[in-house]
């Protein structure tokens, strides 16, 4: 039974993860739109134009190569993989032993190679220069990600997602400083890793200034659905990954019935909404950043995570 459950959790995880992506983005465009004083776009309008998408057969370049036919499938796949492993509404899914921290990096980095290629792959300057500038932020936040995910396996002694969960939603770790630190360096790599401003700006298509969107400017019909997919989806995946290390509270416990899910879903949709709150009022208040400016961004990231490490070895001895 306890197998049955695992499995039924994981199937609806997914599911929910898929519908959510989505609806997730629509909603943060609203958010801002409200924010801004306009009407703004219904939560809706990035499924009804997945689903448009969908149905229009890709237009590749006459340079276009293998790469940009498959580069989508990659991308979204790996994508795919990693929202499967990070919890939602319950714990104790039938991939929970596999719900690591680097192997999770590791499918959002393989992504991220996809996408650079399908940027390279066209042959356009403007493709190339997307992706030198998508490749050459993550040398600065990967390093970010790696300490924190130290931070973890210090405190928690694992780094698996369902393991650093039940150690902070018991409440025997009290309130660390180190934590405050890493979370904010999370926040500040996960702005990086999904094109959002202050790194960029996902609704302009600014020659000068275009990062994620000037690797996508040759993608059409199927193809452009498949990026736009993969890249809301992996905007959830940040913020469950948010959600799951530092306000685990809620969910439910592996073997728990239809009750707890439903009280943990309704927790989880609580905490990704709060937090695309926060990304619609923080994107709302502060303008884009030089390109320039952006290494020192998450060089600050990467400071604050090593000083999250640093207060864990002092605080448990190991320094």
């Amino acid at each position: 039974m306890a197998a049955l459950g695992g499995f039924l959790t994981q199937v609806l995880h997914i599911a929910l993860m898929l519908a959510a992506a989505p609806l997730l983005v629509g909603v943060v465009r609203w958010l801002k739109s409200r924010l801004l004083g306009r009407r703004g776009p219904h939560p809706m309008q990035p499924w009804r134009d997945l689903l448009k998408l969908l149905r229009k057969r890709p237009v590749l370049a006459d340079g276009a190569s293998l790469v940009s036919r498959v580069a989508p499938y990659v991308a979204l796949g790996a994508t795919v993989l990693a929202a499967a492993l990070v919890p939602s509404f319950a714990f104790g899914m039938t991939l929970a032993p596999m719900a690591d921290l680097l192997l999770i990096g590791g499918l959002l980095a393989l992504a991220r190679v996809a996408l650079a290629l399908n940027g390279h792959d066209a042959g356009t300057p403007f493709g190339g220069l997307g992706a030198a500038r998508e490749m050459t932020f993550a040398v600065f936040a990967e390093p970010a990600l790696m300490v924190c995910v130290m931070v973890f396996a210090v405190l928690i002694s694992s780094t698996n997602l369902n393991a650093i969960g039940f150690g902070l939603a018991d409440g025997q770790l009290g309130l660390r400083v180190s934590l405050l630190f890493a979370a904010v360096a999370l926040a500040a790599v996960a702005l990086a890793e999904n094109a959002r401003v202050p790194v960029d700006n996902p609704a302009t298509h600014l020659e000068l200034t275009m990062v994620h969107e000037a690797m996508l400017l040759e993608a059409s019909g199927r193809h452009l659905a498949l990026w736009e997919m993969q890249a809301a989806l992996k905007l959830l995946v940040w913020l469950g990954l948010l959600a799951t290390l530092f306000v685990p509270y809620g969910t439910a416990a592996p073997g728990s019935g239809p009750f707890a899910w439903g009280m943990g879903l309704l927790l989880w949709v609580a905490k990704i909404g709060l937090l695309a709150l926060a990304l619609a009022v923080f994107e709302s208040a502060i303008a884009k950043m030089r390109v320039f400016r952006v290494p020192e961004f998450l060089g600050g990231a990467l400071m604050l995570a090593l000083l999250a490490a640093a207060l864990i070895f002092v605080s448990t001895g190991l320094a």
